[in-house]
């Protein structure tokens, strides 16, 4: 497979026209989110389009772009790409982000440090609950389900004095 040279092109909203058949559904929710994000960074995703503007890749940015009134969003045109290719990236753009997972480890210390350099972290996407459980998990360690239970004294006790080994015996 050869690499393309694709273009940015700046192209009005109103020109573009989704995908009928998307399965990718965009809650009001989502779309704010989207729209926060693109009002926070800028917009750094482009839309990727067919030769005659069909969106296959970029419908909720679209979407947000549209609740921002913004005239025109950055595009890149996929002209490359046969009709099956089109309709199955389509879904793979959504569906291979989902493939992917968090070091919840790392996540929680980008988190943290974004906290307490006070970023809003309603930016970032994740609900409320998510962060909450995620920020205080740290806080509470989880323990584990035989935390409380004490194990019985070995039949023959030992104890260490400096380097000295005491067996504990009958009196």
């Amino acid at each position: 497979m050869s690499i393309t040279q694709q273009t940015l092109e700046y192209i009005d909203t109103a020109l573009l026209i989704p995908y009928a058949r998307n399965s990718r559904t965009h809650s009001p929710e989502q779309v704010r989110q989207v729209s926060n994000s693109i009002k926070e960074f800028g917009f750094t995703n482009p839309v990727l389009i067919d030769a005659g503007n069909g969106i296959i890749a970029g419908h909720g940015r679209v979407m947000a772009a549209e609740s921002l009134s913004m005239e025109q969003v950055p595009c890149i045109r996929l002209s490359h790409l046969t009709e099956a290719q089109k309709r199955a990236y389509v879904i793979a753009d959504n569906q291979l982000a989902l493939s992917s997972g968090w070091d919840e480890d790392m996540l929680r210390a980008e988190l943290q440090d974004l906290q307490q350099i006070e970023f809003d972290l309603d930016l970032i996407g994740f609900d409320a609950d998510f962060l909450e459980k995620l920020l205080i998990e740290d806080e509470h360690p989880v323990k584990s389900k035989n935390a409380d239970i004490v194990p019985e004294p070995p039949v023959v006790p030992v104890t260490q004095l400096g380097d000295v080994w005491l067996l504990g015996g009958g009196a």
